[in-house]
């Protein structure tokens, strides 16, 4: 069994969104957004576009149990810290850092889906010059954005003023730049970093 720091069980996203009545249809179009990702960043990897990769999250190994001596299972690991971004690498001489979130939400993106030690950490990437943003997909209309993280830190820092608690499909429209599905890559992200970020050069 997998723990956080605090003791409390790890369950993972597409267990807990699979509850209930949910189908396992969901649960496999919950890990759509990060196998696109993968299979993306291995094309840009291949053809030497850039260097990204998902970040491990490093765990504490309590338990292991032998079967027999070619084989062993952990029984039980803690999380040793929380995670930050699931994102990062290097394209075109500029760091980068994102987090990928899909919503079954077809008009808002819930702000309580991106922790405080997340934005924190976008905050400080950029204040060190980097590029931070998110990946939002509404899966509903299995439309993507890319978000920057200065929209993301606004809205957050705002969420009196707005009156709710979830970004509204219109401020994320307005702000960020949808991204286009393909076949190599499937989802080729960085063509809309090229454009909000790049496309001044």
């Amino acid at each position: 069994m997998l723990r956080y720091p605090n003791g409390k069980p790890y369950t993972p996203a597409s267990t807990t969104e699979t509850a209930g009545n949910k189908s396992p249809e969901y649960a496999r179009r919950g890990m759509t957004l990060e196998e696109d990702l993968n299979q993306s960043n291995k094309y840009y990897l291949n053809h030497g576009v850039a260097v990204i990769h998902k970040k491990p999250t490093p765990i504490q190994i309590v338990d292991v149990h032998y079967p027999k001596r070619s084989a062993a299972k952990i029984t039980e690991a803690y999380f040793k810290q929380p995670s930050t971004t699931d994102y990062n690498g290097v394209y075109r001489g500029h760091y980068i850092d994102f987090e990928a979130k899909e919503t079954r939400n077809a008009a808002s993106f819930p702000m309580k889906n991106l922790h405080a030690h997340q934005l924190l950490h976008m905050e400080e990437i950029q204040r060190h010059g980097g590029l931070a943003f998110v990946l939002i997909r509404f899966t509903a209309s299995q439309q993507t954005f890319l978000l920057d993280a200065t929209h993301v830190l606004h809205f957050q820092a705002n969420l009196d003023t707005y009156k709710r608690k979830s970004m509204p499909l219109p401020y994320i429209e307005e702000h960020g730049q949808i991204i286009a599905m393909g076949f190599a890559p499937r989802i080729d992200y960085l063509k809309a970093v090229d454009h909000y970020y790049f496309s001044h050069l």
